[in-house]
């Protein structure tokens, strides 16, 4: 049976590691934290990210990364976009030829401007898949019905990890523009923390239709850009997960989003949050990649002032509307 490590053992990583150990592979999940390993091990449950599930009892954890892949056929990347670097590179030149990466995680690295499939194959001078999708880890940990998409070059590697990762409920296809799912698994983010201001402001529904429409333009022009297919936004790495994260209150993203919109400040909302939303520090990246790519997000940009300029919401919904008129596809 494959040997599977999972780098990582936040919500996502854990749900993921426990998917896979119920198919009865050969799993170890990686945390920074000894309390998460020892609960993981002891206790089989993760209380800090994923409380209230059952984790396998073939599970086990370890804090040792080398221990975690020395002997790995597939390894999973479950790591904040903004701390994958300084994991990884610890495993450069010491990864089996035959090792095969995918990454689950979303976001866009500040400074590199880079996703994280691009990161891992700096360091470790191998692909890495792109595992994105609508999905909430409580859902997939309770089993229910989930779909996603598996993306790279190699097809066959691909039809690989579609066979792994696929059970009764989570429903994996595949294509072949992992940057195209990577941005819009990215981007997403920081519509959905708009999203959220919008619902807390009480636009309505008509706004927030409209915002996420915009929003998943603003993904195309950026993805577009940066060389990924058009036809990939139209899928479950593109609008499904837009859709997903910016119309529900268990998306961190929407969440922050709403508490801002309410009225409170980031800071108030950082040091409450045990994991910050990934669109926070995405929409830094955004705007520099927009400013770099010369392309126009001005959701990205309200959003970004809203955090680090501490502009007011309600004025940002009304520079959105009061922009100068132009067709609406260009």
């Amino acid at each position: 049976m494959p040997y599977i490590a999972i780098i990582g053992a936040g919500s996502w990583g854990t749900t993921l590691a426990c998917l896979l150990s119920k198919k009865r592979f050969d799993v170890i999940i990686w945390a920074r934290e000894k309390e998460i390993v020892d609960a993981i091990n002891n206790k089989k449950e993760n209380p800090l990210y994923l409380p209230n599930i059952k984790l396998p009892d073939d599970l086990i954890a370890t804090d040792d990364i080398f221990e975690a892949t020395k002997k790995a056929r597939f390894i999973v990347n479950a790591v904040p976009t903004q701390h994958i670097r300084s994991v990884f590179i610890s495993l450069q030149d010491k990864l089996n030829y035959e090792t095969i990466i995918a990454s689950a995680s979303k976001g866009i690295e500040k400074g590199t401007l880079k996703t994280p499939s691009m990161i891992l194959e700096e360091l470790l001078n191998k692909e890495a898949y792109v595992l994105s999708g609508p999905t909430f880890a409580l859902e997939v940990a309770q089993e229910k019905p989930t779909a996603v998409t598996i993306s790279g070059k190699g097809e066959q590697e691909r039809l690989l990890l579609q066979e792994l990762f696929s059970t009764s409920y989570f429903r994996i296809y595949e294509h072949d523009d992992p940057i195209g799912a990577e941005i819009g698994g990215a981007i997403k983010n920081v519509i959905a923390i708009a999203s959220g201001i919008c619902d807390a402001l009480e636009l309505g529904n008509n706004a927030r239709a409209a915002l996420i429409t915009r929003g998943l333009h603003e993904i195309m022009r950026l993805g577009k850009k940066m060389g990924a297919k058009e036809i990939t936004f139209s899928g479950l790495s593109g609008l499904g997960d837009l859709f997903l994260t910016c119309t529900s209150t268990l998306s961190r993203n929407y969440t922050v989003g709403y508490r801002l919109g309410r009225g409170e400040s980031f800071s108030e909302i950082s040091t409450s949050m045990r994991a910050i939303a990934e669109g926070v520090e995405t929409s830094v990246s955004a705007m520099e990649l927009s400013k770099k790519l010369d392309i126009e997000m001005p959701i990205t940009s309200e959003v970004y002032q809203v955090i680090y300029e501490n502009k007011n919401p309600k004025q940002a919904a009304q520079d959105l509307m009061n922009r100068t008129l132009k067709p609406e596809f260009y």
